[in-house]
């Protein structure tokens, strides 16, 4: 137990998620009221700073585990003056995160991935759920805080785990599954009717060779 008048082993910032890690959260833009039609930025979500640099105003909510409801706020670039890499790394983060959300791997061209990785609009990103790797950057006043940089995408390990995580309580364990037994056949024809004895006349019977099969009074 901490001595009571000794702070040298507190956490300096108990506000923070350790570095690294995963965790599900939800994405909300905060609107910044700036519309180029030109770029395709319409709905009033992207916002423009001072020197003139563009951007998504990014608040992500953790979903789930032990840091759930905490709010992690990270800028994603659009524009920057002083050239495209700002762009390139949100455009990049942004793709990350699609992949996330809709369980595409990164490896994945296929015409169907391709389409998955198009939005219409910033609106279709608003409220997007994937799984962020949380790390550790700093604010403008020098202090540390949390930041996300990257989505973890389905060919991460944990990616399954940290994306469909549901808590179990501890010590349980799934119930056995029964045996497989293919399912009855829908349709069954009829059996066929009994044949009772006395349903149908018994054939004549045939006079033995060389007898006239007829009565007497009647040779």
């Amino acid at each position: 137990m901490a001595a009571w008048n000794d702070y040298n082993d507190a956490q300096s910032n108990p506000n923070l998620i350790p570095k690294g890690t995963l965790a599900k959260v939800r994405l909300t833009i905060r609107p910044g009221g700036f519309d180029d039609p030109n770029q395709g930025w319409t709905g009033g979500y992207a916002t423009r700073g001072s020197t003139g640099a563009v951007y998504l105003n990014g608040e992500f909510t953790v979903l789930e585990g032990p840091y759930a409801k905490r709010k992690i706020f990270t800028l994603i670039g659009l524009y920057s003056p002083k050239g495209p890499e700002w762009a390139g790394m949100g455009r990049s983060f942004l793709r990350g995160m699609l992949n996330s959300a809709r369980g595409i791997s990164d490896k994945d061209v296929s015409p169907q991935a391709q389409a998955a990785r198009r939005i219409g609009g910033f609106a279709d990103l608003d409220g997007l759920e994937f799984v962020a790797k949380i790390e550790h950057g700093t604010d403008a006043g020098g202090e540390t805080k949390n930041e996300i940089r990257m989505a973890v995408t389905p060919d991460h390990r944990d990616y399954a785990q940290a994306m469909g995580r549901i808590a179990a309580p501890a010590g349980y364990a799934p119930p056995p599954q029964p045996a497989y037994a293919p399912p009855a056949p829908a349709y069954a024809p009829p059996a066929a009717p009994a044949m009772h004895q006395g349903a149908f006349p018994a054939p004549a019977q045939q006079p033995a060779p060389g007898t006239d099969p007829r009565p007497a009074w009647a040779r």
